[in-house]
Order: structure tokens, then C-alpha cells, then sequence
């Protein structure tokens, strides 16, 4: 699991600079069976322009990038997975 991990933050790195050049981030809530859970951080979690282009963006860097990833799932803030 640890292994998924580092790999699924490196994948981000590289569109966190995006993201923080807008005050926000991306935070890997969970990465199990093959699920990547994510939650938008900072001033991405209500911007107006967080819309689906740009989460699909997201879960299209990540799935492509990690062949083992099934789902790409982005949480609400707040939102616990049990």
C-alpha cells in the first residue's frame, strides 16, 4: 500500500503546480484495491472554475500514468470513505 502511495503522490506532483498556483492542492485521502480517493484542497474545493474538465483531467493523469489504478474517485470535502 505504501508502494501505491509514493506512486500516486508522484503522479500528482506533477499537476500540483498547476493547482497551487491558484492557492489549492490535491490530498490522496485513500489508495485501496485498486481506488485512488482524492479530495480538492485551499481555494479548489469552491472555485467556479473547478469543473469537470479539470477533474478529468486529474483522474485521466492518474489512471494513465499508474496501469494498476481501476477508479479515480474525487471526495468532497469533509467526506470520510468507511
Amino acid at each position: 500500500m505504501e508502494e501505491r502511495l509514493k506512486e500516486v503522490e508522484e503522479v500528482l506532483e506533477r499537476i500540483r503546480p498547476a493547482l497551487e498556483r491558484h492557492h489549492g492542492n490535491l490530498k490522496v485521502v485513500d489508495v485501496r484495491e485498486g481506488n485512488v480517493y482524492l479530495q480538492f484542497e485551499g481555494t479548489c474545493t469552491d472555485c467556479p472554475i473547478m469543473d469537470a474538465s479539470v477533474k478529468e483531467v486529474v483522474v485521466m493523469t492518474v489512471k494513465g500514468n499508474l496501469p494498476w489504478v481501476k477508479e479515480v474517485q474525487i471526495l468532497q470535502p469533509k467526506y470520510n470513505i468507511t
